[in-house]
């Protein structure tokens, strides 16, 4: 026991360790998910899909430990959903740079997140941000991570004459995807522990006897991570375009990680005075976890919400993170059951996972047109301009423009002038 809780911060007279060790694998239950979704996600920049199951799941590894032995918290770590879509379709495909840059756009933000969290500029940051544009980040990323599902399952296609219309959605892929959505829906209605990740997996039984999943088998030994380990590229290090995607890069991650943060530490009830406990240690765990990931060759590392499930059920020290990335690293050796799961699953969780990101839409003061175009702005065009960093520009160049054309200066903070004049770089350039 005095080993628990010199490592895990574990008490004995207040935590149990059949609690912890259940609760952490709750949390993997939740968000193994990633093991399957984010390959799918960088593998269509060029990436090797089966490198980029292994680097993830170690990143993951990595990150969480970090957190259990040093923040001693019950929060686990992996690649998030939208940063990954924002390497993906806004770096690569839409900017139509290398995956290499991206991996190096990932470092470079880990390390500036790593000399934030050491000089504590991070809350001055997260602080001058408008709530309205935090919320409507999330809820734009939410409608963009959405719609790629429903390309990629085919169920909305392009069209030469409307742009987008909706496919053949009585067949194949498209099928399998709105079958995957109706069974994972029923799953977590009725609050079925892992209820994305058994979705994934029932769909990709049901692709079978449909000829769309190509069973590989379950165990195996991991693949090499030799395909995207350390391929860094700083070619355009000091170009527009990097320092544009670095920054929106750092202000998804900051977001997505205090928003975990605070939303599962306070269902914990581990939140002092407004204050997280080991604040620091957790971002750093994030900010190290984001900085290895990219030298392993995944995209950046965040705190999991789904970490909220362990912590359901009791997880309250570094135990359960530790449980967690023991799981973690067992899943490695099943990446030819992962690598079995085809797009139409991958993609039915995708949209699910875009819909629950639409809530904190209720918090954005709507009847109070300076705040509310600006983050209509943010949200509708992240899937429309199909681009994560356009949409968070708009909207942080627009909430300036208004507020000031409107008189309300008082409104907008040095930090947020400095911000839309760097981000007015990317038009102006």
């Amino acid at each position: 026991m005095k080993l628990l809780t010199t490592l895990f911060g574990f008490d004995p007279k207040t935590h149990s360790v059949k609690t912890e060790i259940f609760a952490g694998i709750t949390t993997f239950l939740t968000m193994a998910y990633i093991l399957a979704v984010n390959p799918e996600i960088l593998s269509s920049t060029g990436m090797n899909r089966e490198a980029v199951f292994t680097a993830t799941a170690l990143a993951s590894i990595l990150a969480t430990v970090i957190m259990s032995v040093w923040a001693k918290l019950p929060f686990a770590q992996a690649p998030g959903m939208g940063l990954n879509a924002f390497f993906a379709y806004t770096i690569c495909l839409n900017m139509g740079y290398s995956w290499q840059f991206a991996l190096t756009a990932v470092f470079v933000e880990g390390i500036l997140f790593i000399l934030l969290t050491v000089s504590n500029l991070r809350t001055m940051i997260v602080d001058a941000i408008p709530e309205s544009l935090k919320y409507a980040t999330t809820v734009g990323i939410g409608l963009f991570i959405a719609f790629i599902g429903l390309q990629n399952a085919g169920i909305v296609v392009s069209n030469p004459s409307t742009m987008l219309s909706l496919g053949h959605i009585t067949s194949g892929a498209p099928l399998l995807a709105i079958i995957g959505m109706a069974v994972t829906l029923v799953l977590l209605v009725h609050r079925v522990r892992g209820g994305l990740l058994w979705g994934i997996l029932i769909t990709t039984a049901v692709g079978i006897p449909m000829g769309i999943t190509s069973f590989q088998g379950v165990c195996n030994l991991p693949p090499s991570v030799a395909p995207v380990f350390c391929q860094l590229d700083f070619t355009h290090l000091w170009s527009a375009d990097m320092i544009i995607v670095v920054c929106t890069l750092l202000f998804m991650d900051l977001f997505d990680t205090i928003g975990a943060f605070i939303g599962v530490a306070t269902r914990a009830g581990m939140m002092k005075d407004g204050q997280l406990p080991r604040a620091k240690q957790a971002f750093m765990s994030d900010a190290i976890g984001t900085t290895a990931g990219a030298l392993l060759g995944t995209s950046t590392i965040v705190t999991f919400l789904e970490s909220a499930a362990g912590v359901n059920e009791g997880g309250r020290t570094g135990l359960t993170s530790f449980t967690t990335a023991v799981c973690l690293g067992l899943a490695l050796f099943l990446s030819p059951l992962f690598l079995s799961i085809p797009a139409a699953a991958t993609s039915a969780v995708l949209i699910i996972v875009g819909m629950m990101m639409l809530s904190p839409v209720v918090h954005i003061a709507l009847d109070d047109y300076t705040e509310a175009l600006p983050a209509f702005l943010c949200i509708v065009l992240m899937p429309l301009a199909y681009s994560i960093a356009d949409g968070i520009i708009i909207g942080f160049i627009s909430y300036v423009v208004i507020n000031l054309l409107c008189g309300k200066r008082d409104k907008i903070s040095i930090p947020m002038y400095v911000m839309a004049l760097l981000f007015s770089t990317k038009f102006l350039l």
